[in-house]
C-alpha cells in the first residue's frame, strides 16, 4: 500500500474515476451557470449577449434584497438552533441518558427521516385557520385566546418555517454530535473528574474543546445547507405572504423556471454560490486562527 499510495502513476489512476464524475456533475455545470449570466432568455426562444446587463439588474432589484435578507436570517436562527439544540441533546445522550439513549435517539431521529412534503403538510394542518381550525389555535381557543392566522403575516410565517426546519433537522445534528462526544477518551473524563471538575465544568473546559473539530463540520453542513433552503419553504409557505419568506433558491427558481429569465436565475445562483464559498473560507479562517492562538 505504501508503494502504491507513492507512485503518481496509481494515485492518478485511483483518483481519475472520482475526478471525472465530480467535473460532469459539478465543474461543468457550474461554468455552463457561470456562462448563462452574460444571456438572456430560454431554450424555447433563444438566447441573446446582454453582457453584465444581468448583474446591473441584480443590483437594482428589490426582491433579491429581500430575498438575500431573508436567506441570512433564516440560516443564522436555524445554524443557532440546530447546532445548540442538537449539541445539547447530544450531551443529554451522553452523560444523562446512556442506558436509553438508542430509544432517545430514535425519536428525536424519526423526523429527519420524514419527507419534506410530508412535514410541511403536517405543519400546515397544525397551524391552520380556515377552513378549520388546526391544533395551535384550538389550543388558544381553550386558553380564551383569539386565533392567529399564523400563514397570513411574515411575523408569524416565518416564526412556523423556523420551528418546522429545528424539529425536523435538530435530531441529525444530535446524531452527528453525539457520534463526536463519544469518540473522546474515558480515561481523559475520568481523570478531570478526579481533578474536581464536573457538570458544566466538564463540558466547558474539556468536552467542548475536545469536540471541536465535529463542532465545526457540523456548523460547515449546517450553514451551507439552510443558506440553500427550498423545499421545506416551498411546500409550506410557497414564499409567502407576499415575498415575506423567499430564500435566495426559491426567487431562483421563479425567475428561471416560472418566469423564463434563465441568465437572470443564473446570476442570482452565481451569488448564492459565492456567499456559501464565503461563509466556509470564513468559518475556516477562523478555526484556524483560533487554533494557533491556543
Amino acid at each position: 500500500m505504501k508503494n502504491v499510495l507513492g507512485d503518481r502513476k496509481s494515485i492518478a489512476i485511483l483518483l481519475a474515476p472520482a475526478l471525472v464524475v465530480y467535473t460532469l456533475g459539478m465543474l461543468i455545470p457550474v461554468l455552463w451557470s457561470l456562462g448563462l449570466t452574460f444571456f438572456e432568455g430560454n431554450a424555447l426562444f433563444g438566447f441573446q449577449y446582454v453582457g453584465v446587463a444581468n448583474f446591473v439588474e441584480l443590483f437594482q432589484d428589490a426582491r433579491v434584497l429581500d430575498a438575500l435578507w431573508f436567506t441570512i436570517r433564516y440560516a443564522v436562527i436555524i445554524t443557532a438552533g440546530q447546532i445548540l439544540l442538537g449539541y445539547a441533546l447530544s450531551l443529554l445522550y451522553t452523560f444523562a441518558l446512556r442506558r436509553g439513549s438508542s430509544v432517545v435517539r430514535t425519536l428525536v431521529f424519526f423526523p429527519v427521516v420524514l419527507p419534506t412534503v410530508a412535514v410541511a403538510l403536517l405543519f400546515q394542518q397544525m397551524f391552520a385557520v380556515a377552513p378549520q381550525q388546526g391544533i395551535v389555535n384550538e389550543f388558544l381557543n381553550f386558553l380564551g385566546l383569539s386565533s392567529v392566522d399564523w400563514f397570513g403575516n411574515p411575523g408569524t410565517a416565518f416564526m412556523v418555517v423556523i420551528l418546522m426546519d429545528l424539529w425536523r433537522s435538530m435530531g441529525f445534528y444530535a446524531v452527528l454530535l453525539y457520534a463526536g462526544l463519544v469518540d473522546i477518551p474515558e480515561d481523559i473524563l475520568e481523570s478531570a473528574r478526579l481533578d474536581g471538575a464536573s457538570g458544566w465544568r466538564l463540558v466547558r473546559h474539556i468536552v467542548v474543546p475536545l469536540s471541536l473539530p465535529v463542532l465545526l463540520s457540523a456548523v460547515i453542513f449546517s450553514i451551507n445547507g439552510t443558506l440553500k433552503v427550498f423545499d421545506s419553504i416551498l411546500a409550506l409557505t410557497n414564499g409567502g405572504p407576499g415575498t415575506s419568506t423567499t430564500p435566495l433558491t426559491l426567487y431562483m427558481y421563479q425567475t428561471s423556471f416560472s418566469y423564463g429569465e434563465y441568465g437572470y436565475g443564473s446570476t442570482i445562483a452565481m451569488v448564492l454560490t459565492i456567499l456559501c464559498l464565503g461563509v466556509t473560507v470564513f468559518i475556516f479562517r477562523s478555526a484556524r486562527a483560533d487554533n494557533t492562538q491556543s
